[in-house]
């Protein structure tokens, strides 16, 4: 299940405020973080707490929830369900890629029907900046002392030992109460568990994709989306791993998001 969508509520009447947090209190993946009364206290709010989806009041002291828009930037405000008495706001609200237009009063049903927009386009945006910010990653150029090439493997087989080098290696692949060690063609099994790799090869290299898969993020060539939230990563050798879901906030943190 994705974590709960993080929501701010603004409006300068308490009771639409009231209103909204009912509703809201009624779905388990939306999570209000603050309330704001006026556009100076929106600002600050979406500003302090980043929420993933605000909703918005049109008309209100200080500023208007336009120019809360203005104030923060279209590029960089979250995602909007704008609230109010008035229509005629409704053309400029879509202007700056609002989700929806709520007129007060309005229905359970047509607030539901809010609520599955934001949920759609959020996570649309979520994903969409996963994507981008692993495909920069990806095209980042880094040197050679920062390559972990330090951190080197035993690998014991028929009576020999030999090293294999963490640079060398494209990806982890999980085997029971082993590792398979993927590099290039060749293959090397050590009796280690997925977490102490995690623990074993820089974070700034390499990312928990799977309980089963640790990739080298140089050595992938394209991210894909696939069913459910997942995507396929494929390698330059030609391999495809999934990523899952459950590990985005691994791949995030590796990104410094």
């Amino acid at each position: 299940m994705d974590a709960p969508l993080d929501v701010l509520i603004v409006d300068d009447e308490a009771l639409a405020r009231d209103t909204v947090r009912l509703l809201l209190d009624e779905e388990h993946d939306f999570h209000i973080v603050a309330e704001a009364s006026d556009g100076p206290g929106a600002v600050e709010a979406i500003r302090l707490h980043k929420p993933d989806l605000v909703f918005l009041d049109v008309q209100m002291p200080g500023l208007t929830g336009l120019e809360v828009v203005s104030e923060i930037g279209a590029d960089r405000m979250p995602a909007v369900v704008f609230v109010t008495a008035y229509d005629e706001y409704a053309v400029k609200a879509f202007e700056t890629s609002a989700i929806d237009y709520l007129v007060k009063p309005f229905s359970d049903e047509r607030f539901e029907a809010a609520l599955q927009r934001a949920r759609k386009q959020v996570q649309q945006r979520k994903r969409a900046d996963l994507e981008s910010r692993l495909r920069q990653l990806l095209t980042e150029t880094r040197t050679p002392p920062a390559s972990g090439r330090g951190v080197r493997f035993m690998v014991k087989e028929r009576g020999a030992i030999r090293f294999v080098d963490a640079g060398d290696i494209d990806w982890v692949e999980a085997a029971g109460d082993y590792v398979i060690l993927h590099c290039g063609e060749e293959k090397s099994m050590i009796r280690e568990t997925m977490a102490g790799m995690e623990k074993k090869l820089s974070p700034d290299h390499f990312v928990r994709i799977h309980r089963s898969s640790i990739v080298r993020i140089a050595s992938v060539r394209e991210i894909k989306p696939y069913f459910h939230g997942d995507y396929i990563v494929y390698l330059k050798d030609g391999h495809e791993l999934k990523l899952s879901r459950r590990y985005w906030p691994k791949v995030e943190e590796a990104l410094g998001g």
